[in-house]
């Protein structure tokens, strides 16, 4: 199948419709964020990429804090408001029905709403161009109980998060894998022998 050639455009999909809550408990923002990633398992580093002129980049910049809020299907009204409203004008928690939280690490607050909730602390700003890069260290993670089974398990495909692609926001769908699965050695099976052998013994016992 042949080709056709586009110049180079920010079209990695899917990616993660975040809601990146800063500020204060008490002067809380949230941000709306797909430019972020992980790009460090020890330390946890993460990033955001975020507009000089957006409200949020200067209460980031200033407290070298911020939250990164994953979000489920049900929110993605409120995260795709969030992202076209500025905090300049509208109260984002109050406007969208959210609550400010109380995160454990960092005096940024979280969202209650949110299943799973990232703190972060700004470690160094690189100007790219359009955006600049926030890379932070993840000090925290905040899950709600009722994704966890009784062995501390995350369960984090009940969560329902939401994905974006090429402008359009997506549920999940259904499950195709698992990490390693391509290689993962399978169950060996008993030889179809002893099967039938089992079968036999156990209809005699029953007889």
């Amino acid at each position: 199948m042949a080709k056709v050639f586009w110049k180079g455009s920010t079209l990695l999909a899917p990616v993660a419709p975040t809601m990146v809550s800063c500020g204060s408990e008490e002067k809380p923002n949230i941000i709306t964020i797909a430019w972020t990633g992980i790009v460090n398992s020890n330390p946890p580093m993460t990033y955001i990429s975020v507009r000089p002129s957006r409200y949020s980049y200067d209460i980031i910049k200033e407290s070298g804090e911020f939250v990164i809020n994953l979000t489920p299907s049900r929110l993605v009204r409120q995260a795709d408001w969030c992202g076209v409203k500025s905090g300049r004008d509208v109260d984002k928690f109050k406007e969208c029905h959210l609550t400010p939280g109380k995160a454990n690490q960092i005096s940024a607050p979280l969202i209650e709403e949110c299943p799973i909730n990232l703190e972060c602390k700004v470690k160094n700003i690189t100007p790219l161009g359009s955006h600049d890069m926030f890379l932070a260290e993840i000090v925290g993670i905040d899950i709600d109980e009722q994704y966890l089974d009784e062995d501390g398990k995350l369960h984090m495909e009940q969560c329902g998060l939401a994905s974006y692609m090429h402008g359009e926001y997506f549920a999940p769908g259904k499950k195709v894998g698992s990490f390693g699965y391509s290689v993962r050695k399978r169950p060996k099976r008993k030889p179809e022998g002893k099967n039938k052998k089992q079968r036999k013994n156990n209809f005699s016992k029953k007889n």
